[in-house]
């Protein structure tokens, strides 16, 4: 069977490359997919299977269906929606869309997922169960179409029993992949705060209130709550990347705006800390004869692979590509909302390394000049068809 899916992924790959640079040509943002979800249900039509259009206004899903439909589902995800990146590169497939790029790879997961289901369509007489598709909108932006589609039942009728996702990783040379069991990603919530008071003159600080200098002794002191609040075993980040005062050289604004990130991995922590925070930026700003409106946008729950289907998929994966391509990953404090699918079913969300130094690909995701060896997209729409019908048997 090894040997029938790499044959048939070598067979499609010029196919799904073709695809992935049309989807990388056509970015669409986050819950914007419109025409990306018509493109991928042609695509499924002419494969002959069938799809489900309009979950979550973008989302696209299929069933592919094997001998027995009354046993085991498996479900893949693949995720659709580009960045808000004027893209650099300076190849024939650069976004044709000003100012949105497909910078994260979901063109490749989308792509992929298409030539796994090609793959799985032409071997459905050699497994029982049925493989459920979830191409997804949105994964970039809160609340995260992972959460929209659960809403609108993705995990039902027919219910999955597990979930596969692959994300690229371009720190991880093309030709491997990268799997780690339990706790992989952090959450992630956005923290915004508003300091306000009255401002004026920069020469006559007696007479207002100095809302910079009081942003400043806020943003110092809350990193006090990861230093000597959080438990130092357990990974946790806060991080503020945008302040505006909006002044000059000697005004002093009436307020100031800031924004941040809060990442956990222990969701006890992640409510207590979202406490501390707001109880300390108001009363620093309260003490200091200001106010401090405080607003958390809670994003992804941290994201957790079952380790008895991880480490299947490891094995599977050595057999796959050999014990040399598959590497052990990290902790990583980035976020995904895979993790709602995992806090539902067991889930595995694996790296397909996409790195040739060679070629001149190594940008990280979330940059302009981000790109993908495209050799990547056999070995993912290969290991992804393999994993899925593996587990169907487990």
């Amino acid at each position: 069977m090894i040997e029938r899916i790499k044959s048939l992924a070598a067979e499609y790959a010029e196919d799904v490359v073709a695809v992935r640079r049309h989807l990388h040509a056509n970015p669409e943002l986050s819950y914007e997919e419109y025409n990306t979800a018509e493109y991928v249900a042609n695509q499924l039509r002419s494969s002959g299977i069938e799809p489900k259009v309009g979950i979550a206004k973008t989302g696209v899903t299929a069933l592919i269906e094997g001998k027995n439909t009354n046993s085991k589902v498996v479900a893949l995800r693949g995720d659709m929606d580009a960045l808000p990146i004027k893209e650099a590169n300076d190849v024939p497939y650069k976004s044709k869309n000003e100012g949105v790029m497909h910078a994260c790879g979901h063109d490749v997961h989308t792509a992929s997922l298409l030539g796994t289901a090609r793959i799985l369509q032409a071997m459905k007489e050699d497994f029982d169960g049925a493989v459920k598709l979830i191409f997804q909108p949105g994964e970039e932006k809160n609340p995260g179409g992972a959460s929209l589609m659960i809403n609108d039942g993705v995990l039902k009728n027919p219910a999955p029993a597990s979930i596969f996702g692959q994300h690229v990783m371009p720190l991880i040379p093309v030709g491997k992949v990268g799997f780690r069991s339990g706790m992989y990603m952090a959450s992630a919530d956005e923290i915004y705060l508003t300091i306000k008071g009255t401002g004026g003159h920069g020469a006559i600080p007696e007479h207002l209130t100095d809302t910079v200098l009081i942003t400043s002794h806020i943003i110092v002191a809350l990193q006090q709550i990861i230093s000597r609040n959080a438990d130092p075993k357990k990974p946790t980040v806060l991080s503020f990347g945008k302040v505006e005062a909006m002044g000059a050289t000697n005004i002093i604004p009436n307020e100031v705006k800031v924004a941040g990130t809060f990442r956990a991995m222990d969701e006890e922590w992640r409510i207590r800390a979202h406490k501390l925070i707001t109880e300390m930026a108001r009363s620093i700003a309260k003490g200091m004869g200001a106010e401090c409106d405080v607003f958390i946008s809670k994003g992804y729950p941290f994201l957790q692979n079952d380790p008895p289907l991880t480490e299947r998929a490891r094995q599977l994966a050595v057999e796959f590509l050999g014990e040399e391509n598959v590497v052990n990953l990290d902790l990583w404090m980035g976020a995904e909302d895979f993790s709602y699918y995992s806090q539902k079913i067991p889930a595995c969300f694996y790296r397909l390394g996409t790195r040739n130094e060679a070629k001149g690909i190594t940008s990280y995701v979330h940059t302009p000049t981000f790109n993908v060896d495209e050799d990547a997209l056999e070995i993912g729409m290969g290991m992804m068809a393999w994993q899925a019908i593996n587990e169907l048997k487990a």
